[in-house]
């Protein structure tokens, strides 16, 4: 209907115009049937593409076998702009969603009765905004969305990359060539459209007539921020649906007058949503890797049980899978400790949790208005980082607001600073800082995965954040002064030869050698890192713990047996993964993914570090560890991905001790893995009461034969 329009003036023509425009329809009609169905097999196609994190840590699921939507609530103008409440566990979780909606029902009629065409998601991050979308995609192309003839989804980041003017119709056909056609009559018609914007935090919008003029034309150029603005107006294809996904922090960026609905994504604020995300993401086939069907399937069962226990008794992880996407993290956490038969080179502990970022926070930035554009890994490990170090340091895993106060506002000083506070509170906070459950401390905060206050530590003090003011002074003069330098060279040389200043070129070589003198420091600096590494790696108190990869299971399935009366003194915090984290993201690759994330690690710097550690963690390690340390260093080495150092530090030990260490595939794997960077005899390995069965055998078969005793 509306496709083609009838004219003609000749007795033939009106005789059966009717006819006419009907088979003319409906030619018109199979074409755009066709170039939908072509649209729906590229959308599923790239839509149902999963991450490379999905093909590296553990088996690639397609999004319909691990799904589990998050709970979503009605909500509104006020409720976003009121203070939030106390961040507290009991305002967290088990408490009953009011105005629950589902995703498909977005767009039902308001409370007055009224169509709703606009509806703002939001939640913050993690909480699954990109994963729904996805899913809402994928279920539109096989037809489990027929509220809706054509979806077209547009990622908010792409657009604010774009600066050129650009129509509707060029922007919609530029990326979604299937549909040139269908293009061109989409105000004609009555096609039910729905517009998806990912990400509206990316784009700066300015709903004043001064500032975006009104634009109703889908063939006039414009700015891609007036296109979204235009289209939110209702000024531009009014009766087209659209569903914006955004921060907390952006949702006042649309006037209220513009949205029909808002929607708040809650994640799994019930425990039972994580569990039915454990059960089928741990219960898939192929999970356990090559094992026997028998034995993996009374494995993968035994872990989904003891997981289950574990949230059950509200500990803190219950607090942690409030996240969809720690639900993700310790999945594949899981997955690396249980069914890794093999380790090769990309899959490193630290590699998941630097991976896991990436998955979270690739291109963001704290705040698109700021000027600074500073990126939101940056920020957090300059913010985050200070409050985790200062945490391992004093072997504390529990923070008031005054410790946080101390961490994140002290240095405030600016209007902007104090904005990017606010928006950092807002959207990501409760990303990395959750309510502590323990009886009596429900108002302090702990980290919501312990390791990843050991990794954000690691990251701030690998950055060179740890600094004096004298340091961070030093730094930006050298800087400065670098640069000034080569350009006064020039002028220095030329007035000395007119003048006869003898101080002249005494200021140039000054000048000259400062840089040269603060790379000296810088060089110290370095040795600082390497020595807090070694001091940390090698701490006589922690020697008779388990090892960290025991200590990891334990953190998320729980320690089985009576549990601890609260009246009862806790036992001192460990922080051992904390060094084995700072070798890891000294990695290449760890280094390039932080790279992406603004996060800048030189080439140098690395060097350096790994220069100095040579002369304190060999030299440490050489001497006689116990069994759990021992491994502990060579999970370390396996890390730390630096072939020629792990093989300096292999044959620098003269017995390998690993006798009541429970041996499982990956820390098979990892021995085996460190030993073959070198060719050299082993004096002695001892691999007593280690539970060794012969899978692990045949993973260690090769150093068994160059074992001298046994």
């Amino acid at each position: 209907r509306g496709y083609v329009r009838y004219q003609g003036d000749s007795q033939e023509d009106s005789a059966q115009p009717g006819s006419s425009h009907h088979g003319q329809s409906q030619l018109r009609n199979v074409a755009f049937s066709g170039a939908i169905k072509k649209h729906q097999k590229s959308l599923s196609a790239w839509f149902s593409h999963q991450p490379n994190e999905e093909r590296q840590f553990g088996p690639s699921f397609s999004l319909d076998a691990v799904h589990v939507d998050p709970v979503i609530r009605e909500s509104s103008l006020e409720e976003v702009l009121k203070p939030s409440p106390d961040l507290t566990i009991q305002n967290q979780l088990q408490q009953p969603c009011r105005k629950v909606i589902s995703l498909h029902n977005l767009f039902d009629v308001d409370a007055c009765g009224r169509q709703v065409k606009n509806v703002v998601l939001y939640g913050t991050v993690g909480t699954g905004k990109s994963t729904l979308i996805k899913k809402m995609v994928v279920d539109w192309c096989h037809g489990r969305l027929p509220r809706f003839e054509l979806v077209i989804p547009f990622s908010c980041e792409d657009l604010s990359h774009s600066h050129a003017h650009v129509s509707l119709r060029r922007l919609i056909t530029k990326k979604y060539q299937h549909l040139r056609d269908v293009v061109p009559v989409l105000e004609a018609s009555n096609l039910k459209v729905l517009f998806i914007l990912n990400g509206l935090e990316r784009l700066n919008l300015d709903f004043r007539l001064a500032g975006t003029e009104l634009c109703c034309d889908p063939n006039e150029p414009v700015p891609p921020s007036a296109i979204v603005v235009n289209l939110l107006r209702k000024y531009l294809l009014p009766e087209a649906s659209i569903i914006v996904t955004t921060r907390p922090s952006a949702v006042r960026r649309i006037p209220g007058k513009y949205v029909g609905r808002y929607a708040e994504i809650c994640g799994f604020s019930d425990t039972n949503l994580q569990k039915l995300y454990f059960q089928m993401r741990l219960s898939q086939p192929g999970c356990s890797g090559e094992e026997s069907q028998d034995r993996s399937s009374a494995e993968q069962e035994n872990l989904v049980e003891m997981l289950s226990r574990n949230l059950e008794r509200h500990n803190q992880i219950t607090a942690a899978c409030f996240l969809p996407s720690y639900c993700w993290l310790i999945c594949t956490t899981l997955h690396f400790l249980y069914f890794t038969r093999t380790v090769p080179p990309s899959q490193t502990l630290t590699g998941i949790y630097t991976s896991f970022l990436r998955l979270n926070f690739s291109g963001e930035v704290v705040d698109s208005t700021d000027p600074t554009h500073i990126s939101m890994m940056k920020y957090v490990a300059k913010t985050v980082g200070k409050l985790a170090y200062e945490g391992v340091m004093s072997r504390k895993i529990c923070f008031s607001e005054e410790d946080l106060r101390q961490c994140f506002e002290v240095e405030m000083k600016t209007e902007s600073e104090l904005n990017l506070l606010e928006v950092f509170r807002s959207d990501v906070f409760r990303f990395f800082l959750s309510p502590c459950v323990q009886p009596g401390k429900e108002h302090t905060f702990v980290f919501t995965i312990p390791a990843m206050q050991e990794y954000l530590a690691a990251l701030y003090v690998v950055l060179g954040e740890k600094k004096t003011l004298a340091q961070r002074v030093g730094k930006e003069l050298s800087e400065v002064i670098g640069k000034v330098s080569e350009d006064v060279a020039l002028v220095v040389n030329i007035i000395s030869k007119v003048l006869p200043l003898r101080f002249l070129p005494v200021l140039f070589n000054l000048l000259k050698i400062f840089p040269r003198y603060f790379s000296r420091v810088s060089g110290k600096d370095r040795d600082a890192i390497a020595h807090t590494m070694a001091q940390e790696l090698f701490k006589e108190e922690d020697y008779y713990n388990d090892d960290v990869l025991d200590q990891i299971n334990s953190s998320i399935l729980g320690v089985e047996g009576p549990m601890r009366h609260p009246d009862e003194a806790p036992d001192d915090e460990v922080f051992e993964l904390f060094p084995i984290f700072m070798g890891g993201i000294l990695s290449r690759r760890n280094r390039a993914i932080l790279e992406q994330l603004g996060c800048s690690i030189k080439n140098l710097a690395a060097f350096e570090i790994a220069k100095a550690m040579k002369k304190t963690v060999i030299r440490k390690g050489r001497r006689g560890l116990p069994p759990s340390e021992l491994m502990d260093y060579l999970f370390f080495l396996h890390e730390f991905q630096n072939e020629r150092f792990t093989a300096e530090a292999i044959r620098s030990l003269c017995a390998v001790n690993l006798s009541s260490v429970k041996m499982t595939p990956l820390k098979c794997s990892v021995l085996a893995s460190v030993m073959s960077t070198t060719c050299h005899e082993v004096e002695e390995l001892n691999l007593t009461s280690c539970n060794l069965d012969s899978s692990s055998l045949r993973t260690l078969f090769p150093v068994l034969l160059r074992c001298k005793a046994l």
